[in-house]
């Protein structure tokens, strides 16, 4: 999709905020983002929903009739939440423990996505709530304090519906309306004026960014997306299961039943009541200022609770239909190692992929070539010494061993590399290396007794 301009336009009076949502342009189409990135708010979009569902049912435990709560995926902001006359726009910053928390203003405004945020909330009038969730950490210092003028003012506008910025939090209002100016273009623009439209005064952009902080709520460290899925069940389908009255319901095949759902609509994949059928007769009747084409898009994307009790229901029915795939034992020393050290299942599965391809380069090397053995010795001691330079300071865990040794072999000098080598193939150098017990990913162990166990495991549960 391509961006469109953001400056705020004038809206006829009395325009509510779902209307703003889903008839301002938006800034750009999510479609690009990585499978492990979306996997991830697609359970956050999923926990979100399942406290909406929780607080639509009834003292019956059954879904209110008249509830039409839903959650729309991956527009203007990665989801969107609406109940009531009540609309909030939700961005999901995923963040790797090794990235840290957000240590400065300038990082929650970029990394942490509330330049966007406060750009598409500008965009409709000041109407919606925002939210950022993130796994994440808020560190000391500014970001706390912006933390701390959001509850301020938040509290100000419940108490007397107005928001004013006071000294105690004018440095920090300051501040982040210089970051969020430093990521937005279109906010940029529209405070300095151009030839036509005269700039903003400086304590008017002071008074915007406090009604911002007023409408946002930071939620940080949640849960990361390694660890979803073991904590998922407990922590998000039993409250609902037990409101529904529900006691010991397969809470892992629901959760994956209504994961499933959002996933889909992530992609903006979901079912249309009218299937492909084209668009027709569209002469002028109707009077939306939601463009047909637009509602088709939004629909495709819309989770309501219906949806979710229906996904529901179909787990309790069938829950073996949900339940996650049992994972394959790992016999290989290679996997083993990475798996005890903490490895994810996809890097796992990459590091299998990678070591495969670096023997096959050599296999075929070595078939023709009387000094390709010599050459390969040569360049595994280059990628011994690699492992040993990324463990040197501090043993770290299998994950971030694994992605500091990629970032290493990255940075090897083409000419370093055996011809026509890429860096991928020099990995799986790395993971051949592992599969002969020559580099390890955590402390070293007994590796044959533990795959032994886990084949003793294996014949005992066939």
């Amino acid at each position: 999709m391509s961006p469109e301009p953001s400056v705020v336009q004038p809206t006829a009076a009395g325009t509510t905020a779902a209307e703003l949502v889903e008839s301002v342009p938006q800034l750009d189409d999510s479609g690009a983002n990585t499978a492990d990135r979306y996997d991830w708010q697609a359970a956050m979009a999923t926990a979100d929903g399942l406290a909406m569902f929780y607080d639509a049912l009834g003292d019956d435990g059954r879904l209110r009739p008249e509830c039409q709560d839903k959650i729309v995926c991956e527009w203007q902001e990665d989801w969107v939440l609406y109940s009531g006359e009540d609309v909030e726009l939700v961005s999901g910053k995923h963040r790797d423990p090794s990235a840290g928390a957000y240590t400065t203003v300038n990082k929650l405004a970029g990394d942490g996505g509330l330049a966007h945020l406060f750009n598409r909330w500008a965009a409709m009038n000041e109407t919606p709530l925002c939210r950022l969730v993130t796994s994440g950490g808020v560190g000391n210092g500014p970001p706390q304090h912006v933390l701390a003028a959001a509850e301020h003012f938040r509290s100000m506008r419940s108490a007397t519906g107005t928001v004013t910025v006071n000294s105690e939090h004018a440095d920090i209002v300051t501040d982040l309306r210089n970051a969020i100016a430093g990521y937005s273009d279109d906010t940029r623009t529209r405070w300095e004026g151009t030839d036509s439209v005269p700039a903003l005064a400086e304590r008017d952009r002071d008074a915007e960014v406090a009604r911002f902080l007023a409408a946002l709520t930071i939620t940080d460290k949640q849960v990361q997306r390694d660890h979803v899925g073991f904590a998922a069940p407990s922590m998000y389908i039993d409250p609902v299961l037990e409101r529904m009255g529900v006691a010991n319901g397969p809470a892992a095949a629901v959760w994956e039943a209504v994961l499933t759902v959002f996933r889909v609509r992530m992609k903006a994949r979901g079912r249309l009541p009218y299937g492909g059928l084209p668009l027709v007769l569209r002469r002028g009747s109707d009077t939306s200022a939601i463009p047909p084409e637009t509602r088709r898009t939004l629909a495709a994307r819309t989770v309501t609770m219906g949806d979710i009790g229906t996904a529901i229901a179909t787990a309790l029915a069938v829950p073996g239909g949900f339940k996650p795939v049992p994972r394959m034992p790992l016999t290989s020393r290679l996997a083993v190692k990475m798996n005890v050290g903490g490895c994810s299942d996809n890097a796992v599965e990459r590091a299998l992929s990678l070591r495969l391809d670096y023997q096959d380069y050599w296999s075929e090397r070595e078939s023709g070539e009387a000094t390709a053995r010599v050459e390969r010795k040569r360049f595994e001691r280059l990628l011994q010494r690699i492992s040993d330079h990324a463990t040197e300071s501090v043993q770290p865990d299998g994950a971030l061993l694994w992605r500091r040794l990629q970032t290493e072999v990255d940075a090897v000098e083409q000419d370093s590399m055996p011809a026509g080598m890429e860096a991928d193939v020099a990995l799986g150098g790395v993971c051949d290396l592992a599969g002969q017990c020559k580099v390890w990913f955590g402390p070293r162990f007994d590796v044959d007794a533990v795959i032994e166990d886990i084949r003793m495991a294996q014949e005992a549960g066939s």
